[in-house]
């Protein structure tokens, strides 16, 4: 190999983070493990093969580890002059999963569009793409633009909210907020949105049988416990029995068709009840460890706009695994929230991924 060349990838090694890297993949891989442990009971009653979920999981992990290698190597400054045409196409594809023969209508949502050779859930590329325009919008200083950014925001999170979504939405303006705060907005424009935003979050519940269900069952637990409270119930039994240790690595009893969305949502609770506190602990702590990685990644941007980027997608994982960690030990309503890089689903794992790429690549840029 020549000098040249050796000394620029001797650069890149070492601008590289491999700890980011090594987090991710340890956890990519333990959420296959955690997958297929859930989801080998129901995988052999629904399918008649108790691989299904693991070889689903496993192909959108290739999928996405490829995604991570385009994104780390592809020039982050460049999504700059993409944003706008990312946003469009994502606003398009939410519009899309209303429309009858392509989108997909599953326990009364619409989150999923159909494409034939693969299912679709555009509200997980909605988190990427509202990132990247934001981070473009906000590193650019620019007066007057809190009605625009309602506008925008209410645009995004109300197709999210009619398919719906909520804890999507909660996902997304959560996110915007914070990188509205980051680029150094008025402290006055929060002190207009929050009461504004608490106040619609309160008549989206008390407006809807389920949303509303979900929080008079968060109230109190042993309200209907064969219906509404049922999935709270079966989380915090699984929470219980597993203890200080855990039950054993795949022996939980909760996976036998009594925890629903044992293998997304809720797949924390299944973690809970074989590894137990220590074990939940020891991935809580990872999950710390990957968000103060990002962070310091932000810091140490070369541009706003690549700071913003970082701050935005380290705000998105940490906002999923709280409201998810959150919804697991009752201590908020329970969400459709995936846990990040460990619950089944494709859309959510390739774009997370991709995401990841990106941050490798700020990283490569930055400051050392």
């Amino acid at each position: 190999m020549p000098k040249n060349l050796r000394l620029k990838f001797k650069l890149r090694s070492t601008k590289t983070d491999w700890y980011l890297i090594t987090t991710v993949i340890s956890l990519v891989l333990f959420g296959v493990l955690m997958v297929f442990n859930a989801s080998s009971i129901s995988a052999l009653t629904d399918f008649g093969n108790k691989f299904y979920y693991l070889r689903e999981q496993s192909k959108w992990v290739i999928i996405g580890v490829l995604g991570l290698l385009y994104a780390s190597f592809f020039d982050y400054k460049k999504y700059f002059y993409l944003a706008l045409p990312l946003l469009l196409v994502c606003l398009l594809l939410l519009i899309l999963v209303f429309v009858p023969g392509l989108g997909v209508n599953a326990l009364g949502a619409h989150r999923w569009i159909n494409f034939h050779l693969f299912i679709l859930q555009p509200s997980e590329f909605t988190k990427l793409s509202l990132i990247i325009y934001l981070s473009a919008w906000f590193s650019q200083k620019e007066k007057k633009r809190f009605f625009a950014f309602l506008l925008l925001l209410a645009m995004i999170v109300g197709l999210i909210i009619l398919q719906p979504d909520m804890g999507t939405g909660v996902v997304l303006v959560s996110i915007s907020l914070i990188l509205y705060f980051v680029s150094g907005a008025p402290l006055m424009h929060f002190g207009v949105f929050l009461p504004l935003g608490f106040m619609a979050g309160v008549f989206l519940a008390i407006t809807s049988p389920y949303r509303l269900n979900r929080v008079l069952t968060f109230f109190n637990s042993s309200r209907d416990p064969l219906g509404a409270s049922y999935h709270v119930r079966q989380i915090l039994i699984a929470l219980g029995s597993g203890g200080l240790l855990g039950l054993g690595f795949g022996k939980s009893r909760q996976k036998f068709a009594y925890l629903p969305e044992a293998t997304t949502d809720s797949i924390f609770a299944i973690i809970a009840e074989e590894l137990g506190f220590i074990g939940s602990t020891i991935l809580i702590l990872v999950f710390l460890f990957l968000i103060y990685r990002i962070f310091s990644i932000a810091k140490r941007a070369p541009d706003n706009f690549g700071r913003l980027l970082a701050v935005g997608i380290g705000s998105w994982f940490a906002m999923q695994i709280i409201i998810n960690l959150g919804a697991m030990v009752a201590l908020i309503p329970l969400t459709g929230i995936p846990l990040p890089f460990i619950s089944y689903g494709g859309s959510s794992l390739v774009v997370a991924l991709f995401a990841v790429g990106i941050l490798i690549n700020i990283k490569r840029q930055g400051k050392t």
